[in-house]
């Protein structure tokens, strides 16, 4: 009898993660940035592998644009079709092997396509089922994205990652779930660590790394580590398998990456600019930055816009801030550490973009009010490169399309708030009708959000609203740095403290369509 998790693991299922990357509204401005024609911010959308459907469901309802997925393991699509169930949305999810979802015949040709991570954890044959889907779906100027282990990164951890899988398999009792297994294994690994295990002397950086993922999640590391196929890929090998689809690398979808301050000396930002071919210039800086993973864009028949067209885009778009004024901070964090960013560049786009309660702006809008030096196009769009990379801000949808998303994001941001009342908190992001994409809300926010759409007004009518309905009647008690809080006025007093942090947030939760 065949396996139908073809060596993937299906013990413990995946983490609750959101990716950002997958937004389409996000490729859209990357793709504009670089010069190239994006996508419309309609038509249908895809994910292949979606996990538990965080991204997948989130951006469904905050785009309104026509969703397809599909993940083989039917834990996670009964998760996420519980999502679209309990919000009254119509998302086309399946739990289909890619084998299977490439035979399918009623696809239609999407815009986006996009799978985060699973490229590096499935065979080859997999790999060949993925591409198929892209050669025969992805529409012509669509964009595929598509995020992977990378070398040079990984060279020194291989032979780690080997003995810890080879531990959870050969020496691990079998009678153990995956994740005492992996807990034994990481144990084990630790014990060569300490007894100065020659492999682990000459690459530190490996046993730095053992140490490190001792304390990760573990349903983040069976996925990560301990599926039978794990093949972290050069650049220009991922190229290739997608040049076979007819689409080419465009850029990093992982913003950070286009912030040469940040990543590259003087000298590899010279050596760079020698290159003239694109997949050669990344396969080379994968090398100056050691890349362990990247998150790039690739387009079927991509065409350039001539500059006074791309500022003409840019300047139609719209944005909003992610971020209060008083929180941000003008500094960026890169390969090469963290770097302080021009405040005198920064701060007058900043302020331009909080004006009228944080309301979306568009750009044109925003130039015509800074100072001439800060309008000049190029700088300025360094500026909104770095904020969105640095989560601050965010292009926004424009306004038909965020109507098109309210009905959809009002309803799934209501029945993830409503999982709060069962005791479900995994849930950090809510969707965002405005921005298209997920915002990250941690729990007490949403729970301060809750009271919020409660008609409860000051922070002390928010604290005892959430201790009375949320907590008290579950003998729940807030836990701060570890330390479990006993007393009802030691509750009530953080509480307070956290509801007067999320009112300096609502003024942004609103101005995203969440509050």
């Amino acid at each position: 009898m065949s396996d139908w998790s073809d060596g993937y693991v299906t013990e413990i299922n995946y983490s609750y993660g959101y990716f950002r990357e997958l937004s389409p509204t996000l490729q859209r401005f990357i793709l504009l940035a670089k010069g190239l024609v994006p996508p419309v911010d309609s038509g249908a959308v895809l994910e292949l592998g979606y996990g538990q459907g965080i991204s997948a469901v989130v951006h469904a309802a905050a785009t309104g644009q026509p969703f397809w997925g599909t993940d083989f393991n039917p834990a996670h699509a009964a998760n996420a079709l519980g999502l679209t169930n309990a919000a009254g949305m119509e998302v086309n999810l399946f739990d289909q092997s890619f084998a299977e979802f490439a035979q399918r015949d009623d696809l239609p040709k999407f815009n986006y396509i996009g799978l985060h991570g699973i490229w590096s954890w499935v065979s080859d044959e997999n790999r060949k089922h993925i591409v198929e889907i892209v050669r025969r779906s992805l529409a012509v100027g669509g964009v595929f994205y598509a995020s992977y282990n990378t070398l040079p990164g990984w060279s020194a951890l291989l032979p780690a990652r080997h003995l810890l899988t080879l531990h959870a398999s050969l020496s691990g009792a079998e009678s153990h779930g995956i994740s005492q297994r992996i807990s034994q294994s990481i144990q084990f690994s630790e014990r060569l660590v300490t007894e100065n295990a020659k492999y682990f002397q000459d690459y530190p950086a490996a046993a730095n790394h053992v140490k490190k993922i001792a304390n990760y999640d573990r349903h983040y590391l069976a996925h990560e580590y301990f599926n039978r196929d794990w093949q972290p890929m050069f650049f220009y090998d991922i190229a290739e398998w997608f040049r076979t689809a007819k689409v080419e690398f465009a850029a990093s979808a992982h913003l950070a990456d286009h912030i040469d301050l940040a990543n590259l000396t003087a000298e590899a930002q010279a050596a760079l600019k020698e290159i003239n071919h694109p997949v050669m210039r990344e396969a080379v800086r994968d090398f100056y930055v050691n890349q362990g993973f990247r998150r790039d864009l690739f387009v079927r028949g991509q065409r350039r816009l001539i500059q006074a067209e791309q500022w003409h885009q840019l300047e139609a778009m719209r944005f909003v801030l992610l971020t209060p004024v008083e929180d941000i901070t003008f500094k960026i964090s890169g390969f090469l550490g963290e770097r302080s960013l021009n405040g005198q560049a920064f701060k007058p786009v900043v302020d331009a973009f909080a004006k009228e309660s944080y309301r979306p702006r568009s750009l044109a809008e925003v130039r015509s009010e800074l100072p001439a030096a800060v309008a000049d196009p190029e700088l300025l769009l360094q500026v909104l490169v770095t904020l969105i990379a640095s989560n601050h801000l965010f292009p926004a949808q424009s306004e038909a399309s965020t109507q098109r998303a309210q009905p959809s994001a009002r309803a799934l941001n209501s029945a993830i708030l409503d999982r709060i009342h069962t005791g479900h908190n995994e849930m950090t992001v809510l969707a965002s009708p405005v921005a298209g994409c997920g915002i990250v809300v941690p729990y007490f926010q949403q729970v301060f959000l809750l009271a919020h759409r409660a008609g409860k007004v000051t922070s002390h009518e928010k604290a005892n609203w959430v201790w009375q309905t949320l907590l008290l009647p579950y003998k729940k008690l807030v836990i701060k740095d570890g330390k479990t809080l006993s007393s009802v006025e030691e509750n009530i007093a953080y509480l307070e403290q956290e509801a007067s942090n999320f009112e300096r947030r609502l003024p942004i939760l609103t101005a995203l369509g969440i509050g």
